[in-house]
């Protein structure tokens, strides 16, 4: 098997990949700005390191070929998610998982949505909603990750899951638990499909994440 992670180089991108590394026999692709240099640290017989720009169709493409499953350790913006699909099609690559924000269709609710919407704005009035809809409606086997609010914590891998139409009360969530499930859904291991998840900390229903 190969996957591809597009923007890789940051911390959740170098966290599935290191996840991947070592719990499967997978090979990796590695994207990003630089990251020949910036993830050289990854270099090995199971890992090709490819620079790149990630609304450059063809860089993207170059990317993605003959990968089993691709994940973006990004939240997706509409210019991002129509190069994704064009890319994916093109190389008949079915498989992908990107990252985005809560509370697109307002379902931020609880303790938590005050902070929330005075800290993170009306997502819903954002393009970041255009982008979930450009991948949508696809035909690709595709999984948005609604991402709450980020900190490191590597015990803290349990993953709290809402679907679309479902209220969003989760406050945090670990970078490590957010590699590892965006991991398992490339490898299987979690097995949802045309979905469109919120993503939190199980029992973090407050009204702020506790680093604040």
């Amino acid at each position: 098997m190969k996957y591809t992670i597009l923007a890789a180089t940051g911390q959740i991108g170098r966290l599935s990949a290191q996840y991947i590394l070592d719990h499967t026999d997978a090979d990796v692709t590695l994207f990003g700005h630089q990251a020949t240099s910036r993830l050289s640290d990854f270099a090995s017989d199971r890992v090709q390191l490819v620079d790149g720009d990630l609304t450059n169709v063809d860089d993207v493409r170059g990317a993605v070929h003959g990968a089993d499953g691709v994940f973006v350790a990004f939240v997706v913006t509409p210019d991002i998610a129509q190069v994704l699909v064009d890319a994916l099609d093109a190389e008949k690559v079915d498989r992908l998982v990107v990252m985005s924000v809560p509370d697109l269709y307002q379902e931020v609710s609880g303790p938590f949505q005050e902070w929330y919407r005075a800290n993170t704005g009306l997502t819903w009035q954002t393009p970041l909603v255009k982008a979930a809809e450009i991948i949508e409606a696809s035909d690709l086997d595709y999984v948005i990750l609604r991402t709450t609010w980020l900190y490191n914590d590597a015990s803290k891998l349990a993953v709290d899951v809402s679907e679309k139409g479902q209220p969003f009360k989760d406050a945090q969530i670990s970078r490590e638990a957010v590699a590892k499930f965006a991991a398992d859904l490339l490898t299987g291991d979690q097995d949802y499909h045309h979905a469109n998840l919120g993503i939190g900390e199980p029992g973090t229903e407050w009204a702020k994440p506790s680093f604040y």
